[in-house]
């Protein structure tokens, strides 16, 4: 079980930067710092959940624009190192498919306004490009809502490594 008491003990500065790293929805990340302290994990975890359920499609899109695309390697380099980690199956992806990943990127971002959100975690590339696909045949409304439970799962497992 992850321990809070380190992100309990910061500074609000430094707590607003740290939650920032797994949210970058700015209102999500002063809701979460104005509940501090956290009993225990359940409760970091639980107000985490409750406050994404009042976020808004403007506070969702601020949380994907945090991200780097998947498979562009180029603005992973200016990301965190979670980023970098979370899309490490990447690395040893075929050209074919990063080529596949970036095309599809393009499409998905014209048809729907913002990048695709996927939690890359423990995911092959030629998954994350089957999602892609997948995704592509979605409404806006449909994918927004889809886009934002992958921005829930990435927040949690950072929240999980912030108290580790």
């Amino acid at each position: 079980m992850s321990d809070v008491t380190a992100l309990n003990s910061l500074t609000e500065s430094d707590a607003r930067a740290a939650l920032l790293r797994c949210c970058g929805a700015s209102r999500w990340v002063e809701q979460m710092s104005a509940r501090r302290p956290f009993a225990d994990a359940n409760a970091l975890f639980a107000a985490a959940r409750d406050i994404a359920t009042t976020l808004t499609r403007s506070d969702w899109l601020e949380a994907f624009a945090g991200h780097p695309k998947i498979g562009d390697f180029e603005s992973l380099r200016n990301q965190s190192a979670w980023s970098a980690e979370e899309q490490s199956a990447l690395s040893s992806a075929a050209e074919a498919t990063l080529r596949a990943l970036a095309a599809g990127n393009r499409a998905y971002e014209a048809k729907f306004g913002h990048i695709f959100i996927v939690c890359a975690t423990g995911k092959t590339a030629d998954e994350m490009l089957a999602l892609l696909e997948q995704r592509l045949e979605h409404s806006p409304d449909e994918e927004l809502r889809i886009a934002a439970a992958e921005q829930e799962k990435i927040t949690h497992l950072r929240l999980q490594r912030l108290c580790s």
